[in-house]
């Protein structure tokens, strides 16, 4: 097999029926050091061989001073956790020293979290702005330049003997009276802090709109998301399956084909867990189960697609070949929406999300070049020698 795909018969019920996202994510994260919306980057010539009047790419590559979109979950969870955690507001602030020094007197705090590379990291950042310990795990298999860069935050890195569900249940026992667990999953009697992570994301998809509307684009026609164990997808769904939003896209998930657990758990009308090892190259969507509260938004989603990893390889080389840098799990969202627009039955999948030659497409690239070697094997080239 070298590809999967389920077209949700459910996801038309979703449609206008969750609450618009709070500004809130979006205001916090306008205080945090050297915050700037990321790209919209219009790709004409991708657009072209795709039969896309327009193809927009949100490109995540470098955000908040890190290489990934990450940082957005993972700061408005912490924040949200410290608070209530201590009990008390931690406003008023206007810079994240401000956080630091409200903080001091509670120490010694610790934050923790499971990672494949880029939420553990974002993890460790906020930790290093706040003054706090960072613990982070990480499945087996996990490369050295990932460790590396987690490590460069001043965490702990602890590889754990399996796969990214047993590195999460490693990161679950460090949660104490000092060491607060801030996970991207979900699990039964940990929901909250999940949740906040998905609110952070809606930075993304509220800066797109501003964007689009400074332009004077209108919305696209078309969302693709790629999902690990959910909680970016959860945010593109509620945002684009708003209540007081009029148009309403058509929204795509994208997975890798060794490790498609919320495709499985679709068809099969209920969460289920796909056993590893899983070692494919969109090493950030390598997850077994999918995550408890992001589930039942991630019903709204039209078309879930699951791909082999070179569609990726060829994503990473066709963005690049935009001015982009993007790694593999980056490339992803990318690598998916070719594979349903220029693969087997592609006529009948455009019908199918209602696309025309006059249809616009966002996809987001969540990352760049998070292991460089890897980069320049796949993509023939150092990230620095891509322009844009």
């Amino acid at each position: 097999m070298t590809r999967d795909l389920f077209p949700n018969p459910g996801a038309a019920r979703t449609a206008g029926r969750l609450a618009p996202p709070s500004h809130e994510p979006l205001e916090f994260h306008r205080r945090l050091p050297a915050y700037s919306p990321t790209p919209l980057v219009d790709a004409p010539g991708l657009a072209r061989r795709l039969g896309l009047r327009r193809l927009w790419v949100k490109n995540e590559s470098a955000r908040l001073g890190l290489p990934s979109f990450k940082l957005l979950g993972a700061s408005w969870a912490v924040y949200r956790a410290l608070s209530c955690h201590l009990g008390e507001s931690l406003e008023p602030w206007a810079d994240i020293g401000d956080l630091a020094t409200k903080l001091a007197p509670h120490a010694p705090l610790a934050l923790a979290a499971a990672t494949d590379g880029n939420h553990g990291r974002a993890v460790a950042h906020m930790a290093r702005w706040l003054g706090l310990e960072a613990r982070i795990f990480v499945p087996s298999g996990t490369s050295p330049a990932r460790i590396a860069a987690i490590e460069s935050e001043g965490a702990t890195c602890t590889v754990v003997d399996g796969t990214y569900d047993e590195a999460v249940a490693r990161s679950a026992k460090e949660q104490s009276e000092r060491c607060l667990v801030i996970s991207d999953t979900s699990w039964p009697g940990y929901e909250t802090v999940p949740g906040w992570v998905i609110e952070g994301y809606s930075t993304i998809y509220w800066e797109v709109d501003e964007a689009l509307e400074a332009l004077g684009e209108p919305g696209p026609d078309l969302v693709v998301v790629p999902i690990g164990v959910g909680a970016l997808a959860a945010a593109c769904a509620r945002h684009y399956r708003r209540a007081d939003l009029d148009r309403r896209p058509a929204l795509l998930g994208v997975e890798p084909l060794a490790a498609a657990c919320v495709l499985a758990s679709m068809r099969a009308g209920r969460i289920v867990s796909v056993p590893g090892p899983h070692n494919s190259i969109m090493v950030g969507l390598n997850c077994d189960t999918p995550s408890l509260v992001a589930w039942p938004d991630m019903a709204a989603i039209d078309l879930f697609v699951a791909v082999e990893d070179e569609r990726a390889r060829q994503a990473m080389r066709e963005l690049a070949g935009a001015g982009m840098v993007a790694g593999e799990t980056g490339a992803s969202a990318l690598a998916g929406l070719e594979e349903v627009l220029t693969g087997p039955d592609s006529a009948t999948w455009r019908q199918r999300l209602g696309l025309t030659p006059e249809a616009s497409a966002l996809v987001v690239c969540t990352e760049g070049a998070t292991d460089e070697a890897s980069y320049r094997s796949i993509v023939g080239k150092d990230p620095t020698q891509v322009r844009p």
